[in-house]
């Protein structure tokens, strides 16, 4: 059986573009740490990075607007986490600061390219 899921457009989608960038740039970033750097900051980063595109991508697959900017919500929360993250990454572990830096940088593009998603859905539900 040879099943392929449709994928919509979300693939075209900016925001979620950005956010798997993010997603796989903290990986790459946490997978080369030693275990009590992975242990303590590499694991919730990752997650919290993760979270950030799967959110995006939930909340693309409701179908209605109420439901999609909820998911843009979380999404929104998980990147204020990952920079959390970054934030304490760039002060414990200062060798990767150009790397962090340049996650800081997409991330902050990400929470205005998010936010003006969020505005634009909220037009779309009034």
């Amino acid at each position: 059986i040879n099943i392929k899921m449709e994928r919509k457009d979300i693939d075209n989608l900016e925001i979620f573009q950005i956010s798997m960038h993010i997603g796989q740039l903290s990986y790459e970033l946490a997978h080369k740490w030693e275990v009590l750097q992975k242990n303590t900051i590499g694991y919730q980063l990752i997650r919290a990075a993760d979270s950030i595109s799967a959110n995006i991508s939930e909340g693309y697959g409701r179908f209605h607007f109420k439901e999609q900017r909820q998911f843009c919500y979380i999404a929104r929360g998980s990147l204020y986490e990952t920079n959390t993250w970054l934030t304490k990454t760039k002060v414990r572990i200062p060798e990767d600061t150009d790397k962090i830096d340049e996650l800081i940088m997409l991330s902050h593009l990400l929470l205005k390219r998010l936010n003006a998603y969020i505005n634009y859905i909220e037009k779309r539900i009034k």
